[in-house]
Order: structure tokens, then sequence, then C-alpha cells
């Protein structure tokens, strides 16, 4: 885990379990790091990038919250919310959208990787785009061991795939888990 760690803060590009499916993340202010990571995935930046963290606290440079919300979910129904941005949230994270995905994990590996880097950090599922997510680390190491600098090891679950998007605002559901 401290390895992942210093490859993150050095500008690396990390594979790891999630609640659903292994992940793909770098730190989100590390335009290199993220611009290589829509590369791996051929996935456009208009569409923006989901950021986990293992606390709300690491999000406050990111996402502009009410002090009372709640963004908690399990690790059964992962739950990433569209939230509103802060104003420096750059492109290659938030896309086209005016608002930002974000999600407190619950995954073990996946918090602990947040802690490590003391960040929030880039999350999208290990996939090309369009494709299925990588959901063992067989399938991970086959389609994308020599695209990332490390795999850290774990176990996807207990959710069956990609967390569920929902609006804070509105609590309308963008993708259904």
């Amino acid at each position: 885990m401290h390895r992942a760690g210093r490859i993150l803060r050095s500008g690396g590009v990390v594979a790891y379990p999630t609640e659903g499916v292994f992940g793909l993340g770098c730190l989100p202010d590390d335009a290199d790091a993220v611009i290589r990571i829509l590369s791996i995935k051929k996935r456009s930046p208009s569409l923006g990038l989901v950021l986990i963290a293992s606390h709300i606290g690491q999000l406050g440079a990111w996402a502009d919250l009410p002090d009372d919300v709640d963004l908690e979910s399990t690790l059964q129904k992962p739950v990433s919310w569209i939230v509103p941005a802060t104003i420096s949230v750059p492109y290659w994270i938030k896309g086209e959208n005016s608002g930002l995905a974000v999600r407190i994990t619950k995954h073990p590996v996946a918090a602990a990787l947040c802690e490590v880097a003391d960040s929030a950090l880039v999350s999208t599922s290990a996939n090309v785009s369009g494709g299925p997510p990588a959901r063992s680390v067989f399938v991970l190491r086959r389609r994308f061991g020599r695209l990332v600098d490390c795999i850290v090891p774990g176990q996807c679950g207990p959710a069956r795939g990609p967390s569920e998007i929902r609006d804070l605002t509105s609590g309308k559901a963008i993708r259904a888990a």
C-alpha cells in the first residue's frame, strides 16, 4: 500500500479493487496522470470522472458541499453523488458537466489507498470505454498490467458492478446499480 501511495504522489496510475469493480486511479490534480487514464480507457474527457475519498474532508478542494451533507453509502450499495464543484475543478475532472461525481468509499483497500495518498483519488472502472469492467485480478492483469504502474492486491465486492450515480440536489438516479 505504501508503494502505491508513493507511485500516486509521483504522478503514477494504479489499479485497485473497489466495492464493485477494479478501478484505475491517480491524484486528481495531476493532469498528466488523468490524461493517461483517459488514454488507457479510450474515454473522452468531456464525460468527467468520479473522485473517491475515505472521508468527506478529502473532497474539500473539489466539492462545494453543505455542512450537513450525508454522502455515505454501503459496501453492498455504493453510491456516487453528483455534487456542486468548486470553481477550481479542472475540465479533465469535471468534463462538460456542471457538477462533480464523488463517492465516500467503504471498500477497505480503496479507502486505505486514499489514506496513504492523503487525497481524494480519480476512480474510474478498469475497462476500455463501453467494455466490461475488470472484476478479477486475472482479467485486470491481462488487460491493463503493462499500462499501469501498480496493481494493488485485493478483492472487489460485494457489489456486483459500478456504483449507482445520483444527483445530490434532486436525488434522481443518473445511473442505476
